[in-house]
């Protein structure tokens, strides 16, 4: 009888323990607000070099890919006021701002400068565990973004992004 107590009040602190530590690294992470995602398409293509270089145009690209990769599109609308939360992603990430305005925070910038992306406007990030970064919209029209990851085969929707925390560099 007095074991069995002793296992019960074993078992509840280590249940209370496992708590209080899903509940902080719970607290920590900024996910998502007023924001949705709407899959457009996704395709897991073969190993890959391409190289093209054009002198007449100035125009020159290398992407290489050493085995097969998933590349998943999705369009990403953010409400006014809505923002992507710290966030990281497991490969390179191609968006394109299609109606809006979008402001991009990242999270290695001590002086959290805005850059502001217009429909019409896009990037290319690198795409790591370690590259920080915010999106939001600023304005009072909804903004669209086409969103492009290239990601390692069977990475599903949920792990196209991870959820950080603040980093503690930008006042919001």
């Amino acid at each position: 009888m007095r074991h069995t107590k002793l296992v019960k009040a074993v078992a509840v602190v280590v249940v209370l323990f496992a708590v209080s530590i899903v509940a902080s690294f719970s607290a920590k992470a900024t996910p998502p607000s007023n924001i949705a995602f709407t899959p457009v398409g996704r395709a897991t293509v073969p190993e890959f070099d391409v190289k093209r270089k054009d002198k007449v145009a100035d125009f020159e690209i290398r992407l290489e890919a050493p085995q097969a990769i998933d590349i998943v599109t999705q369009i990403v609308t953010f409400q006014p006021g809505g923002y992507s939360g710290w966030h990281t992603h497991p490969g390179p990430v191609y968006f394109t701002v299609k109606t809006g305005t979008l402001t991009v925070y990242e999270g290695d910038d001590p002086t959290c400068t805005a850059m502001s992306f217009p429909a019409g406007t896009g990037a290319v990030e690198a795409g790591s565990s370690s590259h920080l970064h915010f999106v939001r919209n600023e304005t009072n029209s909804v903004a669209e973004a086409v969103v492009t990851y290239m990601v390692p085969v069977g990475t599903t929707q949920a792990q196209l992004r991870s959820d950080r925390g603040n980093p503690g560099n930008c006042s919001f």
